[in-house]
């Protein structure tokens, strides 16, 4: 025998030998409800781990000996299995079932600060949305949108643009339902509001969303009127691996992401990152996005009593955007191929708020933000009883927003209009610069020797609101913030069926809002008169602020020149909570309270000289008190019910209003008042969710510019109350092993109930009159109060998955302003025609060798291309010889879902 054969022969072996001394366990992962797809499946103490497939399949080689796989889930009880293994054996491990019932997420992340509902033991109306699902079902939709499969939820996208979706929860806007990621509330603490162009990366983060309809079980004193969203990102501790992925889509979408964790090392640290960029023209006319996302975690377990978690997120973009919305005759006219009076099919991607120019997109309405969040949670485990859970955070947001300013003889930007329904920017750019334009009229004149740009009024020296010598700028409305916070929370389960928690929620919020110049379009210069302490103010070009966002969260922004107007609002927040707890095997019952007080406070830097600039501080006490019960009857019945009574502090603007420092002399608390009861039913083959619920809200304020007869007034409305109720049901059956079936279904009635009057004041704030708002029964517009889904889900060829999913949106009213109903003869609510959509996707699961696998994925979303209206701004009814469209006056402007959309992805796992 040679040396090469020898050699040869003794490497056969050495291969043969590690081959048969390691040994296969492959097994099948499920819960209540079929396979678990994307389950990590680790041996236990090693970094030796692989994922399910689609159909919940696993296989592992193991080291011979001794061992014990740990298997898990977002949402589900981590299952442990143990082996012994021998040379060359292969272990079939069946069916390993996680279950859900207990510790519903709490395994996930920072468990002492997030409050997640169990299954047949929290008494609230919840629906849990999990990681797979959102890969599988989001495509190039927007977070909030995949929430529309679940009961009284409307989502839509506004008009359109990138990141400008909102959300409903029985017919409460965004300002009423609380958004939480990681347990920390996100809502604006001035308005209420959330941007999700703010948190446009959000999905690519997040492992499970949980959506808690009424007041929910958070032991925090947020605005949860319509319901909780809770958004659990991921963790340092992710399983070893990481991932690249790619997406295409209709309309030049493109996204490219990258993430890897190192998983929890010996010496206890952990991180992980992500990184994705995303752009694209957008759906609608004139809406090009470019969005970025990063993320960064980092773990260090100190010992098993001490572990810290650091995050680091943020996702800095800027879109275009539809903000206007179009009547549907503007829809009709403006055709793809240019005006045709003739349509009548509405052309749903025309948008008007942009134009050419030099050949290229140019829009008047640009969003440009970054909004990062930084986190440190420290969980102290005292002992096998109590846990001490503190997290401190601060986000820092930069950015704003664009819109027109200023005329051209008169005329507003609007007013310019093309034959194509577009902007004629590089008309305003010649006009501007002393070009004519002889459809604008007189050609542009000189102010002191300059091309000088200001506000709608014009050159008070000048030729005022109708003088040649104003042009049209480009300006910026930013909303920026400082916000910083701690929650902590300290639990103790006094014996094995009592536990309570206290805690305290500090937040305190530095809004700044101001108007800077972008582009003043061919002109010299822009010309500030608004600020009474400095005027006029000339600003030139290389004070102009671009239109994008700033990487740095802490970038200064005093020095900004300013214009229009320039304030401050500080908002503190002191919240101490506590919640008392029991359970046994077959009940599960909390009451909860919480106490908090809201400091208001706001600095006028324009209006007000400088001694006087910073309002009275106005403290406003508020809290709630709530609590349920569930009783699990057998091991598939159980019954809850929950009620609760929320003092909840006003918005910002109603504290201060006519936008000065005048503190609303009539400031009240609104009341709400939540009763909800449900019925759940739980089987390996079928569940089964359904509720009643009540929630009412009183004590609204609203504040509106009136006339009566030659003079104008502002009426401050107070007392106006909403009543929801409604029933809503959903369930999951399991048909075979490879289709699964979901559906759901909720009938709403929301009104307004009783008038609201209201003082009238002049701008000295004398009193001059009343009025009254006849709202009595009127129909809560914005969300549709009828929905339903359906979907299924079926496996086929082992690694292919098929879906489709219909929904309905039924009883869709228009978004309506309740200060328009001072008659007493009014109509009502406009109801918008109802619709339905059809999504369909297609997966396949490549499974590679180890833990490696390669995904790929089809989405199309409003499959058969429906047309139709998803919110109308304006509540016109149609008369006798109005043109209408569907039933609905034409005059009405109004926003259209989009078409049918398409993406395709590409996912490599390692």
């Amino acid at each position: 025998m040679n040396t090469f054969q020898k050699f040869f022969t003794i490497a056969l072996f050495l291969m043969t030998a590690m081959v048969y001394s390691q040994t296969t366990v492959s097994g099948t992962v499920v819960d209540a409800s079929g396979p678990v797809p994307g389950a990590n499946v680790l041996e236990k103490g090693t970094s030796n781990g692989t994922s399910t497939d689609f159909d919940g399949n696993f296989s592992i080689q193991v080291e011979e000996g001794k061992g014990v796989l740990e298997i898990s889930f977002v949402g589900m009880v981590t299952t442990e299995f143990a082996f012994t293994a021998t040379s060359g054996q292969n272990i079939d491990a069946g069916t390993i079932t996680l279950s859900n019932e207990d510790n519903v997420l709490e395994e996930v992340i920072l468990t002492g600060t997030i409050d997640i509902a169990k299954n047949r033991e929290t008494p609230v109306a919840v629906s849990t949305i999990r990681a797979i699902d959102i890969q599988e079902n989001l495509g190039t939709q927007e977070l909030p949108e995949i929430l529309n499969v679940t009961p009284s939820v409307y989502a839509t996208k506004q008009g359109g643009g990138f990141g400008d979706s909102r959300i409903n929860i029985r017919g409460f806007d965004q300002r009423n339902t609380a958004v939480m990621i990681n347990g920390q509330p996100v809502n604006d603490m001035e308005n209420g509001w959330v941007y999700w162009s703010n948190w446009a990366g959000l999905s690519d983060v997040t492992t499970a969303m949980q959506v808690q309809r009424g007041l929910g079980s958070s032991k925090l004193a947020i605005s949860s009127v319509g319901g909780t969203i809770n958004v659990i990102t991921r963790t340092s501790t992710a399983r070893e691996g990481g991932t690249v992925a790619t997406t295409f889509g209709n309309d030049n979408y493109t996204k490219v992401q990258g993430s890897y964790s190192t998983g929890l090392l010996e010496s206890g640290f952990s991180a992980s990152i992500l990184i994705s960029h995303t752009q694209g023209d957008g759906y609608v006319d004139g809406t090009k996005f470019e969005g970025n996302n990063y993320f960064i975690g980092l773990g260090y377990k100190i010992n098993d009593a001490h572990d810290l978690q650091f995050i680091f997120t943020g996702a800095p973009q800027w879109h275009h955007q539809k903000s206007f919305a179009p009547s549907i005759a503007d829809h009709q006219l403006y055709q793809k191929n240019g005006p045709d009076p003739d349509a009548t099919t509405p052309n749903r991607k025309y948008n008007g708020d942009w134009g050419y120019f030099d050949g290229k997109e140019y829009s008047f309405r640009r969003n440009f933000y970054h909004k990062p969040v930084m986190s440190l949670n420290w969980e102290w485990v005292i002992n096998d009883k109590m846990r001490l859970s503190t997290v401190v955070y601060g986000s820092w947001g930069r950015g704003g927003g664009t819109g027109e300013i200023g005329r051209i003889n008169g005329r507003r930007q609007y007013q310019l209009k093309t034959p194509s329904g577009l902007i004629p920017v590089d008309d305003i750019f010649n006009w501007n610069s002393g070009g004519s334009v002889p459809s604008f009229g007189d050609d542009r004149t000189k102010f002191n020797n300059a091309y000088s740009n200001t506000g709608n009024n014009g050159h008070p020296d000048g030729g005022g609101r109708n003088g040649s010598d104003n042009g049209i700028s480009r300006r910026a409305s930013m909303n920026s913030h400082n916000w910083y916070g701690g929650i902590i929370n300290f639990h103790d389960d006094i014996n094995e069926n009592w536990s309570f928690d206290v805690g305290a929620d500090l937040r305190t919020y530095k809004g700044i809002h101001y108007r800077v110049v972008n582009d003043v379009l061919g002109a010299d210069n822009y010309i500030d008169y608004d600020n009474q302490n400095n005027r006029p103010n000339i600003i030139e070009p290389d004070q102009f602020v671009k239109a994008s966002p700033s990487w740095n969260p802490w970038d200064n922004i005093t020095e900004q020149e300013k214009i229009d107007y320039y304030n401050d609002g500080l908002v503190n927040w002191q919240g101490l909570f506590g919640q008392l707890e029991y359970k046994n095997d077959r009940i599960s019952a909390f009451v909860q309270a919480s106490f908090s007080n809201q400091g208001f406070q706001r600095v006028e830097y324009f209006n007000e000289p400088p001694e006087s600039q910073k309002s009275e501080k106005k403290n406003m006490a508020g809290g709630n008190i709530k609590g349920g019960l569930n009783f699990n009857i057998n091991e598939n019945h159980n019954i809850f019910g929950n009620a609760g009574y929320y003092s909840k502090q006003p918005l910002f603007d109603a504290v201060f209003i006519n936008f000065s420092n005048t503190i609303n002399p009539d400031l009240v608390n609104e009341k709400i008042i939540g009763l909800e009861f449900g019925y759940g039913y739980t089987s390996p083959k079928f569940s089964l969710n359904a509720n009643l619920y009540r929630t009412e809200w009183a004590d609204r304020f609203e504040s509106s510019s009136v006339q009566i007869g030659d003079f104008r007034g502002v009426a401050n409305y107070q007392g106006i109350k909403q009543v929801h109720m409604g029933m809503e049901v959903d369930f999951l059956w399991r048909v075979l092993d490879n289709l699964r079936i979901n559906g759901m279904a909720s009938f709403g009635n929301w009104e307004y109930q009783g008038d609201a009057e209201a003082d009238i004041f002049d701008e000295s704030q004398n009193y001059v009159g009343t009025s009254t708002l006849y709202l009595d029964g009127v129909k809560v517009g914005d969300a549709a109060q009828v929905t339903a889904a359906l979907g299924a889900n079926y496996t086929f060829f082992r690694n292919f998955r098929a879906g489709l999913n219909w929904r309905l949106a039924s009883s869709l009213y228009a978004d309506i302003d309740v200060t328009d109903f001072v008659d007493e003869d009014n109509d009502g609510s406009l109801e918008l025609p109802s619709f339905n959509l059809m999504d369909a996707r297609l997966s396949y699961n490549w499974q590679l060798k180890g833990k490696n696998s390669l995904e790929f994925s089809v989405n199309v979303n409003n499959l058969f291309d429906t047309l139709y209206i998803s919110e109308s701004e304006t509540n016109r009814f149609a008369e006798d010889g109005d043109d209408t469209w569907k039933g609905i006056n034409t005059r009405n402007r109004v926003f259209f879902g989009w078409g049918r959309t398409w993406n395709t992805a590409v996912r490599f796992r390692f």
